[in-house]
């Protein structure tokens, strides 16, 4: 019976942990954990196919880190600039606009896309089949964060 109730307290926990974060960044933040997920597994399998093809090396993965960082700084221009927008829209008189973060979504959406797909090129490179649809379907959503 402790182990039922561990469990069930476990599960409040994570829901509440959960519950605080939605409530505090909202889909916004989801969008940022998904997109940092992402990242960091783009990364390790990476790591993994070119290990698995005995090519990995530590500059290679190095120059994955600087180019992880790269992203960082753009999704930290990309909420800049939406508060930007928001201060400049809010304060033009008689404009009646109300711009709640336009780029920053877009841009991580675009990068999140472009992740699984680096992800689903790193398991084909592992030997994994990937499906063509798959493929096709990031393809797609990657096209359509562009437009």
């Amino acid at each position: 019976m402790e182990k039922r109730n561990l469990f069930v307290s476990g599960k409040a926990v994570v829901a509440a942990v959960c519950g605080a974060f939605t409530a505090a960044f909202g889909w916004l933040g989801w969008l940022v954990v998904a997109w940092a997920a992402c990242m960091a597994l783009d990364w390790v399998s990476g790591s993994a196919a070119a290990a698995s093809r005995g090519a990995w090396s530590s500059a290679a993965a190095r120059a994955g880190i600087w180019h992880k960082a790269g992203m960082v700084v753009v999704v930290l221009v990309c909420a800049l600039t939406d508060a930007v927008l928001a201060v400049a829209v809010a304060n033009l008189p008689g404009l009646g606009l109300e711009v709640n973060g336009v780029v920053l979504p877009v841009v991580l959406v675009w990068y999140i896309f472009t992740e699984l797909g680096s992800i689903a090129e790193n398991a084909a490179a592992m030997g994994a089949p990937v499906p063509g649809w798959l493929v096709r379907i990031l393809a797609q959503g990657k096209e359509g964060a562009e437009k």
